[in-house]
């Protein structure tokens, strides 16, 4: 991965953000916005690029996004949940 380039994107017109690796679209995390909060309900990795924590840079990525924007997260994908648990620093984040 050392030499890959990796770019994040928040594809709002998708209502999602995305990983891109090499230019290739490898990861997303679709999103609703509802008022002041960004639902997100799911999160996925091309199978063949898993395992190399490219789920968690999106996620992170995602997380900072909805911070910076002065927004609230509802982590409805169990691995945006379980990556806050994680990383509670954006425990202030989330609302139900």
């Amino acid at each position: 991965m050392a030499n890959e380039q990796i770019e994040l994107v928040d594809n709002e017109a998708a209502g999602r953000y995305e990983i891109h690796l090499d230019g290739e679209l490898v990861g997303l995390a679709d999103y609703v916005r509802r008022g002041d909060v960004l639902a997100i309900p799911h999160t996925e990795t091309s199978p063949e690029f898993g395992g190399r924590g490219l789920a968690s840079t999106l996620v992170k990525f995602g997380l900072d996004d909805i911070r910076a924007r002065g927004l609230r997260v509802q982590p409805a994908c169990p691995f945006v949940a379980a990556y806050i648990e994680k990383n509670p620093e954006y425990a202030d984040l989330v609302t139900s």
